[in-house]
């Protein structure tokens, strides 16, 4: 017996676990984002009722196997070894896809990826039997099964329209009948609204969900079925009159009840749907393995002679790994830092209010835009103006609550509510129907179709957020056309190169998994540092002083950091780390960007008229946004130079450079440490340097003059010094008047008043 079987098994029993950490990372979005967009109930409360969700949705996921076994190939047409290296080829190619995907932040489809990663290595090997045979390709419907592959690619697709015209139809009903001060509705309507949208979960996901674990009574299962309306008729009834008790007797807010439910069963929806994605693959192999050693034992047969006909049978699957499977999902839903990640993609995607942007315009998303205004502006014709001004007073937001407040919900409760219910009730019936749906792409556009139908996307970020959909959308298919080509490669490697291949291919996926693993640590702890900025809240000078503080300490760390690094491997012409180093520059220049935007906000929720806090915030982003402009381009400046492969600069360049750099570094050092301890008596003493830095940098550029005049000198040369030079000047005169800015205030508000 030839033991590369029993390797592969063992490799897709690590593969298995190592898909269940990455697709959790990448599908948490799925049934996180409503929650914790709402802020309906604090985090830990959301992760314990998804986890038991995601239990519960495991072991019901039995039925979803045989997708794996039979839904996209015709087992009976292929011997055992050509069956492993189908699977080998899929788990291989999935883990690297989902990691890659993970790694960008993107929300990408767990169901397309497995499902076009079977067909493509399923169609590979189909081709070389068909090469082998003497066939032609037309025979190729003889080993894929056609009919289910176009079924579930279709459904696949069908659901991102389905989804998102659901998802903004039921939004639209619902904001129009609750509007955005549903809390001051009567206790009626929010029961009847609670009843329904329970109703909806307890149907969908009780009996839809829990049958393929049996743990509901067969019986009962029976008459739901056959009484369908009558059992639906009574659970509204039951779940209207429970939640106007809950109202009315608990003082509980109905909406919060609705999240907890819908988390909950969106959970599980996506655990019992979606786990046929992550350890579907080796649980068939498995089952493989296992009739192929049985028969081996009893008859001798070979693995190249063994047909796998067995695994169109119904196979059930053991409890046990279904729950071991599910207590992997929930540990890594715990301790993935991946997943926070992509599910801020989805939550910013569907903020109400403005956020900074993720996505920038494309040629696409502007075009849309244009052309759905050019629509409303022809339906505005049409209806009539107090329709209209109805419509609109039904729509408008309440903004009783700060807009700076740090933990302002992305969206509220009914939203939310209706994000999670839609998703769940389209999820489950797909799973009723054995259809292996995305659950990404159900739950993302829901939450889109929601978000728009909410009027969440204003003019002001419109095209931003269609563009995003664009982009994530784009992902999805390219995650189609990506996993069906590289499935197919890793078989054609697997099938020639045998156990030479498997070994390769196996140290790459260690390899490139690992560097993304410690890619993504490195990624949070930039985000970590990016997210030490300070949005200011107070009304008066001396408070603005103190929550500004911090932002000012910042720049000065991260920019000492992005002047370092960058004269360092100017000198050295490291071009990838001049690239990082850029790159750097960038996420600082876009968090201060953010931070600039909050001035509006800022300004127009201070109470009473204060001008002499929000002149002075003003002054301080303004005069940091300058300070940021100038780092930024002296990295951007820096890496185009080597990246065009000009002229480094002399020993002598470098040399001055470095001593500027020492002095900048420097101020930087003092600055953050009356910033880091809020003392600001000792600014005029940093001031009194200004004028010698100065000078030090003019002399630098009188050299530099002199210089020019030599025959060998460059003019890309001259022209790169020149600028870092004058970005040096303007970086210690940018310092200098935010130091005057800050002493000046500060000096101001230790006055004592005079009455």
């Amino acid at each position: 017996m030839d033991n590369i079987y029993l390797i592969m098994l063992i490799a897709l029993a690590v593969l298995a676990i190592a898909d269940l950490v990455v697709g959790v990372s990448n599908d948490a979005v799925n049934f996180l984002n409503s929650a914790i967009g709402s802020k309906a109930v604090s985090f830990r409360t959301i992760m314990i009722v998804a986890s038991i969700g995601i239990a519960f949705g495991a072991l019901s996921s039995s039925g979803m196997m045989e997708v794996a076994r039979k839904g996209i190939f015709v087992p009976g047409e292929f011997y055992f070894d050509e069956i492993m290296i189908i699977f080998m080829a899929v788990m291989i190619t999935d883990i690297l896809l989902l990691d890659f995907f993970n790694s960008l932040g993107l929300p990408t489809s767990t169901t397309v990826s497995i499902v076009f990663e079977l067909l493509g290595a399923a169609v590979c090997m189909s081709i070389l039997k068909i090469y082998e045979n003497d066939d032609t390709i037309l025979s190729l419907g003889n080993y894929i099964n056609s009919e289910k592959a176009t079924e579930i690619i279709l459904g696949i697709l069908l659901s991102v329209v389905v989804a998102f015209t659901v998802g903004a139809i039921v939004q639209y009903v619902s904001r129009y009948l609750l509007t955005f001060n549903f809390e001051k509705k009567p206790v009626w309507i929010a029961s009847i609204f609670g009843g329904l949208a329970i109703t909806s979960i307890s149907y969908f996901i009780i009996i839809k969900g829990l049958k393929g674990a049996a743990i509901l009574p067969e019986e009962f299962n029976v008459w739901a079925k056959n009484n369908l309306w009558e059992f639906i008729g009574l659970n509204a009834l039951f779940w209207t009159i429970i939640s106007a008790a809950i109202i009315s007797f608990l003082k509980t807010n109905i909406y919060k009840l609705i999240i907890v439910v819908g988390t909950f069963a969106l959970a599980m929806a996506f655990a019992g749907n979606d786990l046929v994605n992550f350890i579907g693959v080796p649980m068939a192999a498995y089952q493989s393995y296992l009739a192929w050693t049985a028969e081996f034992a009893l008859n001798g047969t070979l693995a190249t002679e063994f047909s796998m006909e067995s695994l169109s049978a119904k196979v059930p699957t053991q409890p046990l790994l279904l729950l071991l499977a599910g207590v992997i999902m929930v540990l890594t839903l715990w301790f993935s830092e991946k997943a926070r990640r992509v599910v801020k993609t989805s939550v910013d995607l569907s903020r109400q209010e403005e956020v900074k942007e993720r996505f920038k315009p494309n040629w696409l998303s502007q075009n849309l835009v244009r052309g759905v205004i050019a629509m409303n502006r022809g339906v505005s014709y049409v209806l009539p103006k107090s329709s209209q001004q109805r419509i609109s007073d039904r729509f408008a937001p309440n903004h009783a609550s700060k807009i700076l407040d740090a933990d302002a919900p992305a969206f509220d409760m009914v939203r939310a509510a209706v994000n999670l219910v839609v998703a769940s009730v389209l999820i489950s019936i797909a799973t009723g129907m054995k259809l292996p749906l995305s659950t990404t792409y159900v739950t993302f556009m829901v939450a889109m179709g929601s978000s728009l139908a909410d009027r969440a996307w204003g003019s002001d970020s419109a095209v931003y957020r269609v563009a995003g959909v664009i982009n994530v959308i784009g992902g999805w298919f390219m995650t189609a056309i990506t996993a069906f080509g590289a499935a197919a490669l890793m078989a054609l490697l697997l099938y020639h190169f045998g156990g030479y291949a498997l070994t390769v291919l196996l140290l790459l996926a260690l390899i490139l998994v690992g560097r993304g693993y410690l890619k993504g640590a490195r990624d949070t702890r930039e985000i970590k540092e990016e997210l030490e900025f300070r949005k200011a809240e107070s009304s008066s000078v001396m408070g603005v002083i103190e929550e500004s503080s911090p932002n000012v300490s910042t720049v000065m760390k991260r920019g000492g950091k992005l002047i370092s690094n960058t004269i360092e491997n100017l000198a050295k012409q490291d071009l990838k780390k001049l690239r990082a180093a850029r790159d750097y520059g960038e996420r600082l220049s876009d968090e201060m960007d953010d931070l600039k935007n909050h001035v509006f906000y800022y300004i127009k929720n201070l109470d009473g008229d204060l001008p002499g806090a929000s002149r002075f915030y003003l002054l301080v982003q303004d005069s940091l946004e300058d300070l940021v402009q100038s780092l930024t381009f002296i990295s951007k400046t820096s890496h185009k130079h080597v990246k065009n492969g000009h002229k480094g600069l002399r020993f002598n360049q470098i040399r001055d450079l470095k001593e500027i750099e020492e002095r900048i570094l420097t101020l930087f050092k003092n600055v953050r440490k009356e910033f880091d301890n809020q003392t600001y008596d000792n600014l005029p003493n940093i001031l009194e340097e200004k004028q010698d830095l100065l000078n030090f940098i003019s002399d630098e550029i009188e050299k530099q003059i002199q210089r020019t005049a030599d025959p060998e000198a460059s003019a890309k040369n001259s022209s790169l010094y020149f600028s870092l030079l004058l970005e040096f000047k303007d970086i210690v005169e940018e310092t200098m008047i935010l130091l005057e800015q800050y002493f000046v205030e500060y000096s101001n508000s230790k006055k004592p008043d005079i009455l």
